[in-house]
């Protein structure tokens, strides 16, 4: 099965078209959303240097039919909004391909992820022509049954992550195993297991897609 990452034109007339493009240096991630017909609602999660305005911007529009401000900390808010032109995501709906979230738009321009059949790989592609949404193909990878067992489970994740997050992989490092495994109140010895585990499938993945002859 093909796993692809596309970048995505987002179309000016729609409020995240026109709003990244007149803000370019922020970052609208989509955290989850809900595309149909006729609607879509979304979370959204803005990154910039005073967010206010650029909320003020997105409720002053026209196709916001309605938006909630679930939290704002510093150069951060998370928003619920649902627009009456759910437009940038429906050749993906259309298509019925799972799309890998989150995902960033920034200055006009959506990094997408997906993994699929590659009918419907093919299907999505023909609904972005279709709709007159322009788009560029960054790589297809064909992804077998032994590489998809090799992906991280959600425990491994979020122990990867939270090491991550702890500074456990920096040099010099900001915390040791211990104060990883004190974070998500697990014993030490299952921490070290779920994290060998974690880096043994992403070296693998590694070498597979990069170094081979």
């Amino acid at each position: 099965m093909p796993h692809a990452k596309l970048a995505i034109d987002i179309p000016d007339h729609t409020w995240i078209g026109d709003l990244s493009t007149t803000h370019p240096e922020v970052v609208f991630q989509v955290v989850t959303s809900i595309p149909s017909e006729e609607t879509g609602i979304g979370l959204v999660r803005l990154v910039a240097t005073d967010p206010l305005p650029i909320i003020t911007d997105i409720q002053a529009r026209d196709d916001i039919e309605d938006l909630d401000l679930l939290w704002k900390h510093d150069d951060e808010a998370l928003l619920q909004i649902q627009t009456a032109n759910p437009l940038p995501l429906l050749p993906v709906w259309r298509a019925g391909v799972p799309l890998k979230m989150p995902f960033d738009i920034q200055d006009g321009e959506a990094t997408w992820e997906v993994t699929t059949s590659t009918s419907r790989l093919s299907s999505l592609r023909d609904h972005l022509d279709d709709m007159g949404i322009g788009f560029s193909i960054e790589y297809v990878r064909e992804i077998d049954a032994s590489q998809a067992d090799q992906l991280l489970t959600n425990r491994q994740q979020e122990v990867l992550m939270a090491a991550v997050k702890a500074g456990y992989y920096r040099a010099p490092r900001e915390s040791t195993l211990g104060d990883v495994a004190e974070t998500l109140g697990v014993a030490n010895a299952t921490c070290s297991d779920v994290l060998h585990r974690a880096e043994g499938h992403i070296i693998h993945w590694f070498i597979e897609e990069h170094m081979e002859a």
